[in-house]
């Protein structure tokens, strides 16, 4: 489940680690030079970049630069998958009344006793407080876990991509708009059968001991520019979870392809921003543009 473990931990990222825009930093040291894969969609009078984002990221990588940078400030408006409230209080409110349970059982008694103890030490292990979460539903749990080792292992979230693209189109006075709202991402994992929530928890449960190696990899070849590898990843999380992966991937693929289609008979310049495993592995965006004619041309450093 390496790459639908990379989704979640994005998604989770994005919802849980929320700080608003941030001020400028200067450039990191040029040894970590980063070049991520870009694409483009061009008609007549429309060009749309698309480009796959890390939602957290360390101090040490130098991304935005080169045609990364130059697509952005060439375009008119950033689209994101969401729009983070500046206010981290408004997305905790509206997560917390979602991700109460209703229907009195205790979150560790939907477990088996054995996915229980393993569970219980992977919250002690990150302070994590296991009566608290007992009220809540299974995927809340699999969300503050995904999350919380990230800054143990150097990862900071106003250094995500989103971010910065974020703050700099705020700088520059381009229009920001979203692909998803804030609601809608939290339903994907909200509105799961219970059965597939436990199941997302004791994955990323049994995901913790090789969490940092693998997300690790899976940042190497974004910094590289390495969908092909990415998408080796994905193929194999999309044959073990087909339903996780319809959810969190396939279907929302499809709606954005769909949304880029009714957008390029607009003119102007777009760079629309998504996290880097949608835009990798079959089943991606490029794939679903490419159901509805239109071609997504990769743009080489």
């Amino acid at each position: 489940m390496k790459m639908l473990a990379y989704l979640a931990h994005g998604l989770a990222a994005a919802l849980l680690l929320t700080s608003g825009p941030v001020a400028a930093r200067p450039a990191p040291p040029a040894a970590n030079v980063a070049t991520p894969a870009l694409w483009r969609v061009q008609d007549a009078d429309t060009t749309l970049y698309l480009f796959g984002t890390v939602h957290v990221m360390k101090p040490d990588v130098d991304w935005f630069r080169g045609g990364v940078k130059a697509a952005f400030d060439g375009s008119d408006e950033l689209v994101l998958e969401i729009i983070e409230p500046d206010d981290p209080n408004v997305m905790g409110g509206v997560m917390m009344a979602k991700a109460l349970a209703n229907d009195g059982v205790a979150l560790s008694d939907r477990l088996t006793p054995e996915a229980r103890e393993k569970y219980r030490a992977a919250m002690a292990a990150n302070g994590l407080p296991v009566p608290a979460f007992d009220r809540m539903n299974p995927w809340m749990a699999g969300m503050a876990l995904a999350v919380a080792p990230l800054a143990k292992m150097g990862y900071q979230a106003d250094l995500g991509a989103e971010k910065i693209l974020r703050s700099a189109a705020v700088k520059a006075g381009k229009r920001v708009e979203a692909l998803e709202t804030v609601e809608q991402q939290i339903d994907f994992f909200a509105t799961l059968p219970m059965e597939q929530q436990v199941a997302f928890l004791n994955a990323t449960v049994d995901g913790l001991p090789e969490m940092e190696t693998e997300f690790a990899a899976l940042l190497r070849h974004w910094q590289a520019g390495d969908p092909k590898k990415l998408g080796k990843s994905m193929n194999e999380s999309l044959e073990a979870t087909p339903e996780l992966a319809q959810v969190l991937l396939i279907g929302r693929n499809a709606n954005w392809a769909h949304w880029i289609k009714a957008r390029m008979a607009t003119p102007g310049t777009i760079f629309v921003a998504v996290g880097a495993g949608h835009l990798a592995g079959k089943g991606s965006v490029q794939d679903q543009l490419k159901t509805l004619g239109i071609k997504a041309r990769r743009i080489k450093e």
